[in-house]
């Protein structure tokens, strides 16, 4: 791990902290190379029961580096072949699946600005909590580009394809409690509350079931794309598989002895 990502684990909650907050946790190269090697390795990791992505001081994350684009725009970089950069963009790219699609649930917990492709990973999780007071936007208008990092697939799934447009074209900025209002977000409260509250979320999350909640996800990512007959033979096959787990056959042992389960995960 390196200084742009910070990494934690406690309790079976894995925490990725986006940390280059002088520059509100623009995406940098080494936090590519951060993102693309922890989240791998999380997701195949049994002792970890949920991944948290947040962002140091007081932001989530601003997006791509603008300055960088700029450096880019007036020549002072070098450049590449178009079909290398579209490879290199696309495998960074790769993150938001790992975030969308990991067998364990994932967190956003947003402090601050989640703008550009800081919003687009902040959407790939699988629920996400704000600071009231927190801005959300697509941005990318406001610099002349389309979007990347899955944004507009998630978004058209979240708010409904008519917002996603508006929110895409217009760049607007939308606060926390909008945000939670639009259900853009799942819960918002005020910042002073955000790290307790967030705290206390991702204790129930990783307490839950991780492996029939890894199915779950597979059920409902298959939901958004494949037809009812699939989804149906998709169930089938991961309730059968849930039913062998020791969580389902703790569970079952403790509903009939009339007392809360533990999940273990196994």
């Amino acid at each position: 791990m390196n200084q742009d990502l910070l990494e934690s684990i406690d309790g079976g909650i894995a925490t990725l902290t986006m940390n280059r907050p002088e520059a509100r946790n623009a995406l940098s190269a080494e936090m590519f190379d951060g993102l693309s090697e922890a989240l791998p390795r999380l997701a195949n990791d049994p002792s970890v029961r949920l991944v948290v992505l947040t962002g140091a001081g007081s932001a989530f994350c601003s997006g791509g580096d603008v300055k960088g684009f700029a450096r880019r725009a007036d020549g002072e970089t070098e450049e590449t072949t178009f079909d290398h950069r579209v490879t290199d963009l696309r495998m960074r790219m790769e993150v938001s699946r790992w975030l969308h699609e990991m067998p364990k649930p994932t967190l956003a917990v947003i402090p601050g600005p989640a703008a550009g492709a800081g919003l687009s990973l902040a959407l790939a999780c699988d629920l996400r909590i704000a600071a009231e007071g927190a801005k959300l936007t697509t941005a990318f208008s406001k610099i002349g580009l389309s979007g990347d990092f899955g944004g507009s697939y998630f978004l058209n799934h979240i708010v409904g394809a008519a917002r996603a447009r508006e929110m895409y074209f217009s760049g607007q900025v939308i606060e926390g409690a909008e945000a939670l209002r639009i259900g853009l977000v799942h819960r918002a409260v005020p910042a002073a509350q955000l790290p307790e509250a967030a705290q206390a979320w991702a204790a129930e999350l990783a307490a839950l079931p991780t492996i029939a909640i890894g199915y779950m996800k597979r059920n409902l990512n298959a939901g958004l794309r494949l037809s009812l007959s699939d989804v149906l033979d998709a169930e089938a096959v991961h309730m059968i598989r849930t039913f062998e787990t020791a969580d389902h056959k703790a569970a079952a042992v403790a509903f009939v002895e009339k007392r809360a389960p533990r999940f273990d995960g196994r």
